[in-house]
């Protein structure tokens, strides 16, 4: 058992499992009820995702410099209790479960799914 990093709206890899969407807004365009049959998500965790005014700030990255301040506060974000409890439950669940997590974009080096990835495996999720 294990969690997926994806980028939500790619086609799902067998045996994936429940795909959670980490992401701040649904996708534009797509009514509601299609949303898991369009390979987007099963469930909607917005806690998970940066604030509004930090995901702007993550689109608007240009260097290493930038995206170091984005993964600092996008990481403090986190630790707060919602976030926190829903990445220690995660991060339990992925030892009973296949679960994939995800986000729109394309780069998951210039993505919080790449930073939500090693926050899960740092409470021992097992992350594939």
């Amino acid at each position: 058992m294990a969690i997926r990093i994806v980028r939500l709206g790619t086609p799902r890899a067998p045996g994936e499992g429940l795909r959670l969407g980490t992401v701040r807004r649904p996708p534009r365009g797509v009514p509601k009820e299609e949303f898991a049959s369009r390979d987007f998500y099963d469930v909607w965790l917005p806690n998970l995702s940066p604030t509004a005014e930090l995901v702007a700030q993550g689109l608007a990255v240009d260097d290493d410099r930038e995206w170091a301040t984005f993964r600092r506060k996008f990481a403090a974000e986190m630790k707060k209790p919602d976030a926190s409890h829903l990445l220690d439950m995660l991060a339990a669940l992925s030892h009973q479960a296949n679960l994939a997590v995800g986000c729109y974009c394309e780069d998951e080096s210039r993505c919080h799914r790449s930073i939500l990835r090693e926050l899960l495996q740092d409470r021992g999720a097992e992350v594939v």
